[in-house]
């Protein structure tokens, strides 16, 4: 399995200081287990916890799972950081993570975006041939209700555990269109992401769209297409990141070595090292003319390929201000290898050393989205998209 970002944490954990007794073979003898000083600092931290979790055990009225306490004073300890893309992976949730890496999973078939600041979820994505388009979900759609939890960015890691279910199970989802809600009761199947879709347009331009990147196969699926468009007769591309959340930052630094010969990608910065981790392409870019679609929902590395791109003047970007998560988060598994936690580690810059987070790119032509197509069920290619329209455009012009 391919791993990008992805640390394994082994932590030991030192249960035992001072004096134990036990016996053996009928002679009772006595085991210390000595430890730095430091070592002993930093568990002496732990000790009204466990004074604590003593009381519980001891007083508390009903039976208790000191494994799901466990959980809840490491989702605390999280939660205190304020950072929302700063979380804990239970079992489930670490399983089902690298499920969606491969590309399959269960569930109903969308893709989310929270919000933070609105505190509101939104649908960026139905996939093709799932529960969620047969019972007629719409991108765009915001998420409020998943059985009887109320959705907002703070519950929507919990609302997604509950919509993956079992294959066959039903799941009650409610959703607010135009501020009027729709509920739907659909049944979880089987879901096939498919990460890449692309067509010739008119005039030779390519058109590839790119909705996350994520999962194994991504880059050589990406370099199939191009090269499928390029033998189509392709005299420019246009690259689609619209709704693209992001994903694995590796992925778009390949992407980018599509475009960009020997470059600086992004590089980093945070509160522990001077080293900056600056990412380049390789040689051997394409020169293809190539202009790059976003909205307010591309994030992360949409924004980190997106940037790098501008700041070189390789493509002409247009569409609407993206999304501006402009920080990079660990993959840690934690030593019982079911387990982990995504943490924020530092801040990204693009190569001219501009900021992203808070703020998103600008684009070089900017054009809005009517409000009657926010839901508007567009097909591959559809010329009826203003912002797709403004693009082809663009493309036809580079290629001149």
């Amino acid at each position: 399995m391919k791993k990008r970002l992805v640390v394994f944490l082994v932590i030991l954990a030192l249960l035992v200081s001072g004096l134990s007794v036990f016996t053996a073979l009928g002679e009772t003898r006595r085991s210390t287990v000595t430890i730095d000083r430091s070592t002993y600092e930093r568990l002496q931290r732990y000790e009204k916890l466990d004074e604590i979790m003593q009381y519980i055990s001891q007083y508390y009225y009903k039976d208790i799972d000191s494994d799901e306490m466990f959980e809840g004073a490491i989702n605390g300890m999280l939660a205190s950081l304020g950072d929302p893309y700063t979380f804990y992976y239970n079992q489930e949730e670490w399983s089902d993570m690298w499920e969606e890496e491969e590309g399959e999973y269960t569930g109903i078939g969308i893709q989310l975006l929270g919000d933070y600041e609105s505190q509101t979820v939104k649908i960026t994505r139905v996939f093709r041939n799932t529960p969620a388009e047969a019972a007629g979900m719409r991108k765009n759609d915001i998420l409020t209700r998943v059985e009887d939890m109320e959705v907002t960015a703070e519950t929507m890691t919990a609302a997604v555990k509950i919509m993956r279910g079992e294959v066959g199970g039903t799941v009650e989802v409610e959703v607010s269109r135009d501020g009027e809600p729709i509920v739907f009761n659909i049944t979880r199947a089987a879901i096939h992401m498919n990460n890449i879709d692309y067509t010739m347009l008119d005039n030779n331009v390519g058109y590839l769209i790119l909705y996350q990147f994520s999962t194994d196969s991504l880059i050589s699926d990406f370099n199939a297409a191009m090269d499928a468009l390029e033998a189509q007769g392709a005299k420019s591309i246009i690259l689609d990141l619209r709704d693209n959340p992001g994903g694995w930052v590796d992925d778009a630094v390949s992407v980018a070595n599509r475009f960009l010969d020997s470059k600086l990608v992004v590089y980093t910065k945070s509160r522990f090292t001077t080293d900056t981790n600056p990412q380049y392409t390789r040689s051997g870019a394409d020169n293809i003319p190539l202009v790059v679609l976003v909205n307010e929902n591309s994030a992360s590395s949409s924004e980190i390929l997106t940037g790098a791109l501008q700041d070189y003047k390789r493509a002409t970007v247009v569409g609407t201000q993206s999304f501006g998560k402009g920080i990079m988060q660990y993959v840690l598994g934690l030593s019982d290898n079911n387990t982990g936690i995504q943490l924020t580690y530092c801040e990204y810059f693009t190569p001219n050393g501009n900021a992203v987070h808070g703020i998103g790119i600008t684009p070089d032509i900017v054009v809005e989205m009517p409000e009657n197509m926010v839901y508007a069920d567009l097909q591959l290619g559809d010329m009826s998209d203003p912002q797709l329209t403004a693009a082809w455009e663009e493309a036809v012009r580079l290629a001149q």
